[in-house]
């Protein structure tokens, strides 16, 4: 069996690794793995062979986290998401008259500075969208003369094409085969990519949409820079099985989306251009300070020069899948505790939820389910498993808990709850030995990733920002609703859970036009900000006026050009430093003040 098939397996589990490849690599060879370069590799391994050697193929630390898309109108199940979708196709089949409606541009001071005298249109610069493919026959992604603006698409799903050198697995299809597939009558039948879902060529088309003549107008915020997409395939059943996900929901797994990224980044150092890279996904797993794999790996790619890496904040803002605890100190004594109820409603086939600790304290945790039977606390080890059953109920729990999680340095407990009885669960996290400080973070999945209603009582809207936005070399953004300046409710919002300032930035993200209707979420604010961000680099990189630059320095330059409200204090939860405002970094440079 070769690496490809390896890859595809579904007899083949996947990890993410940070050592040298050889010392996880066995005497049988009956492995795969690819390097990501900057310390990280993937590695697919024999299913039989991971229960032996790491104990199962569900080690925290190594097992791939799965994202969802950020394009919610509202929070909602996995199915009437997929209902929307198909809803929102035939809103823009209507709205296919409707003028077009600059105002996120407008709002974000990003047409302003497309015109004379900086005439910023993303031209030498190439976007990167890691998604669910794209359009590339939609008139928006190619040039006057008819020729695509797309430099390649790499498409994880399709097989039967040439992959991208070192990447084993998937299509990857050149400009040339998409300018000849557009030439033909039937497109397909050379380039046979298509995004069914809509959301990657949604993103691309608020980012880099081109300008288009005749009976209808289109504009993005970089009409002139090149694109390259990648395609995510879907995550391996087995993943899917273990976080008990609807079937017909879209989820992504880290390591794709981390191959995604190495693919992406690659295209700076094929064509020596500046490249921005757009990630429009989102999930609850992980410790909420930066410390996940995926967190690690954008930290690296974002740092170089010529390199800025844009996340969206997620839409969790308003789900009630996030509890802050804190447990009273006085004296330090260890007899304190705080419950934690969670709604559990009917037909729901599991949920996996996490608990973070703050070192050096440390907590116990007592479940008590809705007909009243308890399983007591367990006591942490190093790191220890069991799986738990009732006598009345037939849900099982499955505890994994970690003293000193090897990433965050945290104290870390994972919940598995399958079929669980529907009504209140009672999570009580008690005092284990004397406390400093006595706070701690529970949070539930994302809620595409819910089967049923599933959400916290007494919930904290704070610290409710996605992985990986709370990455430090990343550019990270909330959504806000340009029409009347408020604050969209469903977005998700700062801090990280240590502090670090998160969002950087608010940018327009509700009622956003785009090529396939009105769409709302904090991806459509991360795309018109990864736009924003290709004509700085424009700017910056390709006339030479600050060759160096990387995300923190775009970050910096669009904090310092952000409008703020005297009425409001910042950085804030929700709007960062303020609003996204490209004309104003301009307006910064040039000296001229609002004053």
């Amino acid at each position: 069996m070769d690496c490809k098939e390896r890859i595809l397996s579904d007899k083949y589990v996947e990890f993410v690794v940070d050592f040298p490849v050889e010392i996880a690599r066995p005497q049988d060879n009956d492995i795969c793995y690819i390097s990501l370069g900057e310390g990280y590799a993937v590695f697919y391994e024999n299913l039989l062979l991971a229960n032996s050697r790491w104990g199962g193929p569900y080690h925290y630390r190594y097992t791939p986290k799965l994202y969802g898309l950020m394009d919610l109108q509202s929070p909602q199940s996995g199915a009437a998401k997929g209902k929307d979708r198909m809803a929102g196709e035939m809103t823009a089949a209507q709205l296919s008259q409707e003028p077009f409606d600059p105002s996120a541009l407008i709002a974000s001071g990003i047409l302003g500075v497309q015109r004379e005298p900086l005439n910023l249109t993303g031209r030498g610069c190439i976007i990167c969208f890691i998604d669910t493919g794209v359009d590339y026959t939609n008139p928006v992604f190619r040039r006057e003369d008819g020729s695509s603006r797309i430099l390649a698409i790499w498409d994880q799903t399709i097989q039967e094409g040439t992959p991208p050198e070192g990447l084993y697995f998937g299509s990857e299809y050149t400009r040339e085969q998409i300018n000849e597939a557009l030439q033909a009558q039937d497109p397909y039948r050379i380039v046979p990519s298509r995004d069914t879902q809509g959301h990657g060529s949604i993103l691309a088309g608020v980012a880099a949409g081109s300008r288009l003549g005749g009976g209808s107008v289109y504009l993005g915020a970089a009409p002139e820079a090149d694109i390259v997409v990648v395609k995510l395939k879907q995550c391996k059943p087995y993943l899917r099985e273990y976080y008990y996900l609807p079937e017909d929901v879209p989820a992504y797994s880290e390591t794709d989306i981390m191959l995604g990224v190495k693919y992406a980044d690659s295209f700076a150092v094929t064509f020596k251009r500046p490249v921005v890279i757009c990630l429009g996904l989102g999930t609850n797993m992980g410790d909420h300070d930066g410390n996940s794999f995926l967190a690690g790996y954008l930290n690296r790619i974002g740092g170089r020069r010529s390199r800025t890496v844009v996340v969206c904040g997620g839409n969790e803002g308003n789900a009630s899948h996030h509890f802050f605890g804190q447990i009273p100190v006085e004296s330090g004594r260890a007899d304190g505790y705080r419950d934690v109820e969670v709604r559990v409603g009917e037909g729901m086939r599991g949920f996996v939820m996490e608990f973070w600790g703050t070192i050096p304290d440390l907590f116990n945790v007592t479940v008590r389910s809705p007909g009243g039977e308890i399983i007591p606390p367990i006591r942490l080890g190093v790191e220890s498993e069991t799986t738990q059953g009732f006598i009345y109920e037939r849900t099982r729990i499955t505890i994994q808990s970690v003293l000193v999680e090897a990433n965050s340095g945290e104290q870390l407990v994972v919940f598995r709850v399958s079929q669980p009885t529907a009504g209140i669960w009672n999570f009580r996290v008690s005092a284990a030995s004397r406390l400093h400080n006595g706070s701690f973070h529970l949070w539930l999945p994302i809620t595409d990733f819910l089967t049923a209603e599933c959400y916290f009582l007494e919930p904290d809207p704070n610290t409710t920002l996605t992985e990986p936005s709370m990455a430090y070399g990343v550019l990270c953004v909330s959504a806000y609703n340009d029409s009347n300046n408020s604050f969209y409710l469903e977005s998700g919002r700062g801090f990280a859970r240590m502090g670090q300032i998160r969002p950087d930035l608010a940018a327009p993200g509700v009622n956003i036009y785009t090529i396939l209707g009105r769409r709302t979420g904090s991806s459509l604010a991360a795309a018109l900000t990864a736009g924003a961000a290709t004509q700085f680099m424009q700017w910056a990189v390709v006339e030479e006026n600050s060759l160096l630059a990387e995300t923190t320095e775009v970050r910096n330059y669009f904090i310092q050009g952000a409008v703020r409200s005297p009425q409001r204090s910042y950085p804030d939860r929700e709007w960062g430093y303020g609003r996204l405002n490209l004309r104003g970094v301009f307006d910064v440079l040039a000296g001229v003040t609002s004053d």
